[in-house]
């Protein structure tokens, strides 16, 4: 067995000194080699990559879309354009008291023209109180503002200066007055109905109509028999007249009948068309509902064309007797007949 190297102490200390030295160096040289960074004006050329910045079913809007009043306008136009019919009522101090008896006495009556018609929309029509002002803003975007041809900027719009970090790093910021924006809640909707409110020519007809505290009455159908089962509730007159108190006592508590006496019927809108309360109660006088009406239009062309094709007749039948009597004239000139005949007879 060889022998045993012994090394001192103080040189085994120079030699793992020398070997931390070696790595340390290695481990810098590293971190040294690396890839450079590229020039600026060699990213300024790449365009920055497109990140949307808002949700699809959430675009860009006049005012922020998680306000009150945005979620408001949008419901008003949802309604102005599928409801077939709906009337417009003004109410004076109504109470939440009030306001729950009339809607569970309304509620109440459709009921009873559901199940006389075998149909199911009285859950569906709705009483509703509303604010006047964006109920109005929203009938100026529904009647008078196109999505497929916008209406240009009154005034410029403001140029918008994004932070240039927050460029860099997800794009342009998306723009409001962007022309692609063109929902019912975007700033050319906005600009439609800001110039309809100013020219007052191009007002609609409901809007002298639309001040004060309003409220709305929502029929999804158009149907005359429950325009005329609220009308016995909500505007009782000689050709409504309001269920008898002996087959409907809680209509008379005192605090529907207060309520019901602070409610005036303005105008009903049907079919995109706008009536008085006359036209109103018109419509919900239809007897037999749609197919009344039906009934009554084909009776009325059935007699109409019964009256043109008897005009057109006369005529012609006045002119061929009097060719008759013409010919029978000719005749007997052309071959008269003998004395003693004539004597005779």
């Amino acid at each position: 067995m060889s022998p045993r190297l012994r090394i001192p102490t103080r040189q085994w200390r120079c030699l793992n000194s020398n070997k931390n030295l070696a790595i340390k160096f290695q481990c810098r040289y590293a971190s040294v080699a690396t890839t450079p960074a590229p020039a600026i004006h060699e990213n300024s050329d790449v365009d920055p990559p497109h990140i949307q910045r808002f949700p699809p079913t959430q675009p860009p809007s006049h005012k922020p879309p998680y306000m009150r009043k945005t979620q408001l306008h949008r419901q008003y136009q949802s309604l102005l354009k599928t409801t077939p019919l709906m009337l417009i009522f003004q109410h004076n101090n109504l109470t939440s008291s009030e306001l729950n008896g009339i809607r569970r006495e309304l509620a109440a009556a459709l009921r009873k023209v559901d199940e006389a018609e075998g149909k199911a929309f009285a859950d569906s029509i709705k009483l509703q109180v509303i604010q006047t002002g964006l109920f109005e803003s929203a009938l100026q975007v529904v009647e008078f503002y196109d999505p497929a041809n916008p209406i240009k900027h009154t005034k410029p719009p403001p140029t918008e200066i994004p932070n240039s970090k927050q460029y860099k790093k997800n794009g342009p910021v998306p723009s409001k007055f962007d022309p692609q924006f063109n929902h019912g809640l975007s700033e050319m909707a906005y600009q439609t109905a800001r110039n309809a409110r100013k020219n007052k020519r191009q007002l609609s007809e409901l809007a002298p109509l639309l001040k004060g505290p309003l409220m709305l009455l929502t029929l999804p159908t158009m149907s005359p028999a429950y325009l005329k089962a609220a009308l016995t509730i909500l505007s009782p007159s000689e050709k409504f007249p309001a269920p008898k108190r002996k087959v409907k006592p809680t209509l008379y508590e005192p605090a529907v009948q207060s309520g019901i006496q602070k409610l005036m019927l303005l105008a009903a809108r049907a079919e995109g068309r706008v009536f008085d309360s006359d036209g109103a109660k018109w419509i919900g006088g239809i007897e037999g509902g749609l197919t009344g009406l039906r009934s009554q239009l084909v009776a009325l062309l059935q007699h109409f064309g019964i009256g043109v094709t008897s005009t057109l007749e006369a005529a012609s039948k006045s002119l061929y007797f009097s060719l008759e009597s013409r010919r029978g004239m000719l005749e007997d000139a052309e071959n008269p007949k003998p004395k003693e005949e004539s004597s005779s007879q």
